[in-house]
């Protein structure tokens, strides 16, 4: 084996003719450097392969970073200790460089409780935060609290653009929802009638569940077919109350043709028990995420596919996102969309057995 010798900042001011003050100005973006001096330096630098030494620029720096982690409680809602899992991570791969992870816990049925946690952020001034901004209304006057301070803050799970976060870590909630109406539809080229569920949801605070169903219903509306696809809506309570079984029983009973059914959050297998009960085998079901209740469901076929939204990566790629930008100075895409995974009973295991 060839061993590759390291790169110096010395070794490309020599190759370019310039002083190595000249490099390190171009490569770290402070100062004043002609253009072409610029350009020249950054064609040497790409054609040595020169990579920073991040652990020196952060042990000359000689701090640390503090980042604020706001997120829900897995302990109200499994579905968080994914990202949760992704972030403590994230933060032991980052501990040395620096970099150390605050987490403020809020209820994810508590509005309240988010302001609560988002308030006590703000007041100990981070230098960048990490969120799931599940509350929509009560997420917005903090994002403007934290531009008028310059903390960067990242999002997760759900994308709101309008503040214009550093960066936004997840699906395209959008293209997720038409990719489930287009699963349905090759299933049933014969027609039927199609349910969009929300379960347990406020909807006029969760932009990211409109996007889904937007992105299904737009999807019906491009297709061009001799056959009907009447398509509803439904936000349904609490899976544990009884209105949830009245409500859905309803809706089954007054649509005989109903052919399948696509719920928008990690709680299908809700759906996915009430027919397994009633022996409905006739209508399919698509959800999201590898929870074992639902991934249970999805062995015995009462859900037919889970979208994978990656909850582990949202919260580790969150937290180097920020790090990237505030201890290593790097530049970081606004956008990381993940890839939308059709998960089956076939394919699983090898999901499960992925790191990330």
């Amino acid at each position: 084996m060839v061993k590759r010798s390291i790169v110096r900042i010395k070794d490309i001011a020599e190759k370019a003719g310039v002083s190595t003050g000249t490099v390190d100005r171009v490569l770290h973006e402070r100062g004043k450097v002609a253009e072409e001096v610029r350009q020249k330096v950054l064609e040497i630098a790409r054609e040595l392969n020169y990579q920073p030494n991040l652990l020196a620029r952060t042990l000359v720096n000689n701090r640390m970073y503090d980042i604020a982690a706001l997120i829900p409680d897995p302990g109200q809602d499994i579905y968080w200790q994914a990202p949760k899992t992704g972030i403590e991570k994230a933060e032991q791969e980052l501990a040395q460089y620096g970099v150390q992870v605050t987490h403020f816990i809020f209820n994810p049925f508590d509005a309240a409780s988010f302001k609560e946690k988002a308030a006590e952020v703000a007041s100990l001034k981070p230098d960048a935060v990490l969120l799931a901004p599940i509350f929509y209304r009560e997420s917005l006057p903090f994002f403007k609290q934290w531009k008028e301070m310059k903390i960067p803050f990242a999002l997760f799970n759900t994308h709101i653009p309008d503040y214009e976060p550093l960066l936004y870590i997840g699906q395209d909630s959008y293209q997720s929802g038409f990719l489930a109406a287009k699963l349905l539809h090759y299933g049933h080229p014969q027609g039927g009638t199609f349910l969009v569920a929300h379960i347990d949801v406020d909807l006029s605070n969760s932009s990211h569940l409109v996007n889904k169903e937007q992105g299904f219903f737009d999807y019906f509306s491009r297709v061009e077919s001799k056959v009907s696809y009447p398509l509803l809506q439904v936000d349904l309570p609490d899976s544990n109350s009884q209105e949830f079984q009245k409500r859905l029983g309803e809706l089954i009973k007054e649509n005989p043709g109903l052919k399948g059914i696509f719920v928008t959050n990690s709680k299908a297998h809700t759906v996915a028990h009430y027919l397994q009960e009633r022996a409905m085998t006739h209508i399919k079901l698509i959800g999201y995420d590898l929870m074992e209740k639902n991934l249970e469901h999805l062995n015995k076929g009462t859900i037919e596919f889970l979208i994978n939204q990656n909850p582990k990566g949202q919260g580790y790629w969150g937290i180097y996102g920020l790090a990237d930008h505030i201890a290593f100075k790097k530049k970081v895409n606004p956008i990381k969309y993940l890839p939308l995974d059709i998960i089956t009973k076939e394919n699983l295991h090898y999901y499960i057995e992925a790191d990330l």
